[in-house]
């Protein structure tokens, strides 16, 4: 089973597990199976059918963007990362 690692500020929507166990075969089926076990999560990572802009999927080093995406094929033995973007500071 695949797992994705959470990170702290959505902790607060998955029981604040820090990783949550999915399955499927590729990114897009795994998220979903992570938001249909935590319902209130889905809004903070999609927009519609699409991540979020701001929001960006490891699998392992590689972003998903530069793979194939939501469509990217994972194993059973995946290890997916959120990573939220950060933006702000001084210029």
């Amino acid at each position: 089973m695949s797992s994705i690692k959470i990170p702290t500020p959505l902790r607060a929507f998955t029981d604040n597990q820090a990783q949550v166990n999915v399955s499927g075969g590729d990114v897009g089926a795994a998220l979903n199976d992570l938001v249909t076990q935590y319902p209130e999560l889905r809004q903070h990572l999609f927009n519609g059918g699409d991540l979020r802009n701001f929001v960006n999927v490891f699998l392992d080093d590689e972003d998903i963007r530069f793979l194939d995406g939501l469509k990217t094929e994972i194993t059973a033995e995946a290890n997916l990362r959120i990573i939220p973007s950060i933006a702000g500071g001084l210029s």
